[in-house]
């Protein structure tokens, strides 16, 4: 800190007030040019300048510039000194005001404006949201955020997992193993429930660390895990087409990720669905993610249960039977046919 010669009283409390805080360690210098050298060579982080005529200029209510000078890894200073300004210049403005309404002298003044701040109440702000609000207020921080990283994540695992399905045809795995007393429905059953189970085991994950880590509200936890079974079992679905679909895993892999986030914006999973037009809301339920996220929603926001979400519940099953169906008969045909 440097406080120039003639800077005043309110100069020398400013610069203490500053050098009071725990997380700052004050250094005084005779001039701004050692100052300024000092926070060149790294000897400190900040300096600040307090001007001659700092009293006189404040008493006469003209402007007054406080020099602050700083490395750049170091303008968290600035706001404590900013803090430290704006409530010294939060009393000046006190004593002038008594000054032009009584006639007394500036000095007189802000020993009454010190005097009576403590006094003064704070002032407070009540929030009232106008009309209907989107999102319950009881919701919480990471309530709204959670259902949709679920559903976004399980559904981008499961796509990932088609590149070992592809491996397996690749390889010729599959038909090694239709050499052996195995049927091709037991190769198609082995085959889904290892890409059910690798989306559950991703999904189980993030529902219990937001769970623990971040006391995240699933709702009734029947109604949370119906939604994951069902939901499991369309992303493992989909996984075995994709896996019978493409020739190599690079064209699993670059696909899959590209669908699997479209289709995943397209439902509700980047920006909640209530921020949908109607337009966009009737096209995003072609997706699973829009089911899933709404049978979320009736848990969380709603407080609703497992009788609550048949209607959800339902679409999944549809969706899972269909995609299971189809990818199962496709896996089935390419085996006995290589």
């Amino acid at each position: 800190v440097v406080v120039e010669e003639g800077a005043g009283e309110l100069g020398e409390e400013l610069a203490s007030a500053i050098g009071v805080r725990d997380d700052v360690d004050i250094s005084s210098f005779s001039s701004t040019e050692d100052a300024v050298t000092a926070v060149e060579r790294g000897t400190v982080q900040a300096a600040v300048v307090i001007p001659s005529g700092y009293d006189d200029d404040l008493a006469s209510g003209e402007v007054v510039t406080v020099g602050f000078y700083s490395r750049p890894d170091a303008r968290v200073y600035q706001t404590i000194v900013e803090a430290e300004v704006a409530e010294q210049a939060s009393l000046v403005r006190a004593a002038r005001f008594t000054v032009d309404q009584q006639g007394t002298g500036f000095d007189e003044a802000l020993v009454k404006a010190i005097a009576t701040a403590p006094e003064v109440s704070a002032v407070t702000v009540d929030v009232e949201t106008a009309g209907e609000s989107v999102f319950p207020a009881s919701l919480g921080a990471f309530d709204l955020g959670a259902s949709s990283q679920l559903v976004l994540f399980m559904f981008l695992t499961g796509l990932t997992g088609s590149a070992a399905l592809i491996e397996t045809r690749r390889l010729g795995v599959a038909s090694r193993m239709l050499s052996t007393p195995t049927t091709a429905g037991t190769i198609v059953a082995g085959e889904g429930l290892g890409r059910y189970a690798v989306v559950m085991l991703q999904g189980l994950y993030i529902l219990f660390a937001t769970l623990l880590l971040f006391q995240v509200d699933w709702g009734d936890p029947l109604g949370a895990a119906a939604i994951m079974i069902l939901f499991g079992a369309v992303c493992a679905g989909t996984a075995m087409l994709m896996g019978t679909l493409f020739k190599n895993d690079q064209q699993a892999g670059g696909v899959g990720v590209i669908l699997g986030l479209g289709v995943a914006a397209l439902g509700g999973c980047m920006i909640p669905i209530e921020f949908f037009s109607d337009t966009m809301t009737r096209v995003a339920h072609i997706t699973p993610h829009a089911w899933a996220l709404d049978a979320f929603a009736i848990l969380v926001r709603e407080d609703g249960t497992i009788a609550d979400i048949t209607l959800e519940l339902a679409v999944l099953a549809a969706f899972a039977v269909v995609l299971i169906t189809i990818a199962g008969f496709r896996l089935r045909r390419s085996m006995t046919t290589i």
